[in-house]
């Protein structure tokens, strides 16, 4: 069967960089930190005490009282930025088939707040049982992808992706491929998460993945440094419209960039450490380009996973080299996660947004914070320091792996007729 071409027509973003897609993409442009002293309960006694956090997010600027708290933070997030999406697409909702329009929403851990605040409750209680009827549906993962279809009518498939730090990436390649393969016409596709909280500060540092840079948070996130410690932990949610080229343009939406490829593979290798050759990353960025049609030299931008970890930044490079040659020091590649912190189980499709918007701009956004490269990284490769760097970018890959060794890469493309 001929597939069906899909592309962008709408974003919507909520991050720690702005609360907004044009505030966010402004901040990454400019080279701005997201992060911060956090705010959102007392962290002194934790080994990290900052985060990159949304800065603010009013809840009753999208719901009533009574409605917000029906929601945990995660879904909130996800309801907002969904929202400034689907006003950006110019979609009316009473001219399309809602029957083939659907949501893909993921979040890696889900409502993580309500969990901690309902169970700490019991905890403190004297054994009686005493919980919300919202906290499972406020505490459970898909439950953002069922808001968003109910509040815009939307009957087509509607699911929840987990898949860690991969989850919205994995969303978006769903959607790309229901919509090619004929299966819709329309998706609402991205992830949320709010993990500032004890339980995701304290759990990742048991893990020992995150930044203890407490005397300079703005500087702690720093990818392909030779000194940097872990990322730093985001929040926040991050919406794309995806959409049958023919509908688009039957009503004439105004068309960001094409969606031309997805590859996913696993590093089949250890639970929270990637293949030490980035085995799986470069077997994602090969089958998501094989997947378009293109050819390794056509690639002019690659966002990188790049979350400030020890193994992780050295062995997306390797998988890079390794599967690029030469070329690969003609890319531009970047780590939007020095500015925006780890969004997790949302990290994909806010980065999705910022590939996107380099292909639309013609401009990539920097890798800030480099102070001194990691010797084991390859100096001839073109990481855009500090600096957005302006060039035409006609194709690039977005990349998002996740504890379990998901890996997923994401392909776009200038849209032409």
């Amino acid at each position: 069967m001929k597939l069906k071409r899909v592309v962008v027509t709408g974003l919507g973003a909520l991050t720690p960089l702005g609360i907004d897609v044009p505030s966010t993409w402004e901040s990454m442009i400019n080279g701005v930190s997201g992060a911060g002293a956090i705010t959102r309960f007392d962290s002194s006694k934790f080994k990290t005490q900052f985060a990159c956090e949304v800065k603010g997010f009013d809840p009753l600027k999208y719901f009533d009282r009574k409605e917000a708290r029906k929601y945990d933070l995660f879904a909130q997030f996800g309801l907002a930025s969904a929202e400034e999406a689907v006003k950006d697409s110019g979609l009316d909702l009473e001219k399309i088939n809602l029957d083939r329009a659907g949501v893909i929403w993921a979040s890696g851990i889900g409502g993580l707040v309500t969990f901690i605040d309902e169970v700490s409750s019991y905890a403190k209680g004297d054994g009686t049982p005493r919980f919300s009827p919202f906290f499972i549906p406020k505490m459970i993962a898909d439950i953002t992808a069922g808001h968003i279809s109910i509040k815009y009518g939307f009957r087509g498939p509607n699911f929840a992706t987990v898949s860690a730090c991969a989850s919205s990436a994995n969303a978006l390649a769903d959607a790309f491929n229901y919509i090619r393969l004929g299966k819709a016409d329309v998706f609402i596709s991205g992830g949320s998460e709010a993990a500032v909280n004890e339980a995701g500060v304290g759990g990742f540092n048991a893990l020992h993945a995150i930044s203890t840079r407490n005397d300079d948070p703005a500087t702690a996130s720093r990818p392909f440094d030779k000194d940097r410690d872990g990322f730093v932990l985001g929040e926040g949610g991050s919406a794309l419209v995806f959409e049958e080229l023919e509908h688009a343009l039957a009503r004439g939406a105004k068309i960001y960039c094409e969606v031309v490829g997805a590859g996913l593979s696993a590093d089949a290798y250890h639970m929270t450490s990637p293949h030490p050759e980035g085995i799986g990353a470069a077997s994602a960025m090969r089958l998501a380009l094989e997947d378009a049609g293109a050819d390794f030299s056509e690639v002019d931008h690659i966002n990188t996973h790049g979350t400030s970890t020890p193994l992780g930044d050295t062995a997306e490079v390797k998988a890079i080299l390794s599967l690029f040659g030469d070329h690969a020091f003609n890319i531009n590649i970047n780590a939007t996660k020095s500015m925006t912190g780890h969004l997790l189980g949302a990290a994909g499709a806010i980065e999705a947004i910022a590939t996107v918007l380099a292909i639309k701009n013609d401009i990539v956004p920097p890798t800030i914070n480099q102070f001194n490269l990691d010797p084991e990284i390859d100096t001839r490769l073109n990481f855009t320091f500090d600096k957005a760097q302006k060039r035409v970018v006609n194709f690039a890959i977005s990349n998002t792996f996740g504890f379990g060794g998901h890996n997923t890469s994401l392909a776009f493309k200038k849209f032409k007729d």
